[in-house]
């Protein structure tokens, strides 16, 4: 199954970041793909992405309201969006980013 990375993030880091992340995840699978989703919450980083994971990936979506070191990505496909965009219209961007590659 392809596999497509993501990192959400926001101000606050407690309601957009985690409402992104799920809605990426539900569209991403419905498409047939693995979505693998780092958050940047209230709480922390969680589920850190794997430079392996990084390397394997179609592309990024960084679906942030924060400036985010982008460097670990720099080899690969990106898509920059607000979390909003990532709420409303997952399914639009995922298909930009699969379009891109």
């Amino acid at each position: 199954m392809p596999k497509i990375v993501c990192v959400t993030a926001c101000p606050t880091g407690i309601a957009h970041t985690y409402i992104a992340a799920e809605m990426l995840k539900v569209a991403g699978k419905s498409l047939g793909y693995e979505m693998l989703i780092e958050t940047h919450g209230a709480i922390g980083v969680e589920n850190k992405l794997k430079s392996e994971d990084i390397k394997e990936s179609i592309g990024v979506i960084i679906a942030s309201d924060l400036l985010l070191d982008l460097d670990r990505f720099k080899d690969k496909k990106i898509v920059e969006i607000s979390t909003s965009q990532a709420i409303g219209q997952a399914m639009q961007w995922i298909n930009h980013l699969i379009n891109l590659t």
